[in-house]
């Protein structure tokens, strides 16, 4: 239970959770252009296999993530005319962005050690296993 809320809720829109999870995003946004470029809707979907629930990858939050990474020169973007129905933008990594994709593969790694230390420690102090 987190101080904001209750027992039991899912510590989504609390202080224990928030702005960390929104800039795991970047990463995973890298690894799927990685894969294949892709429209914005089908990063949306394919965000859930990372834990993303719908609400945190709703429409604006992931268009402002690629705009902030094609900003950067990570990701780049044209207009698909294929298909029948509008344009729409086909996302692609550049050789910038697989470099960042491999730094915070290296930064996860390293974070995941001090958190599982962190965890440990308090199993420990709380008498858990």
């Amino acid at each position: 239970m987190c101080r904001d809320h209750g027992p039991g809720h899912g510590h989504g829109n609390c202080r224990c959770a928030g702005a960390p999870m929104e800039r795991f995003m970047q990463p995973c946004l890298l690894l799927l252009l990685h894969r294949r470029s892709a429209h914005g809707y089908e990063l949306m979907q394919s965000l859930r296999e990372f834990g993303f629930q719908e609400s945190e990858a709703d429409p604006g939050t992931v268009y402002r993530n690629l705009r902030r990474l094609e900003e950067e020169g990570l990701v780049s973007s044209r207009w698909d005319t294929s298909g029948g129905g509008p344009a729409r933008r086909l996302y692609r990594l550049t050789p910038e962005g697989e470099e960042l994709l491999h730094a915070w593969a290296e930064a996860i790694t390293h974070n995941k050690r001090r958190l599982e230390y962190f965890l440990a420690r308090y199993r420990e102090e709380f008498g858990q296993s």
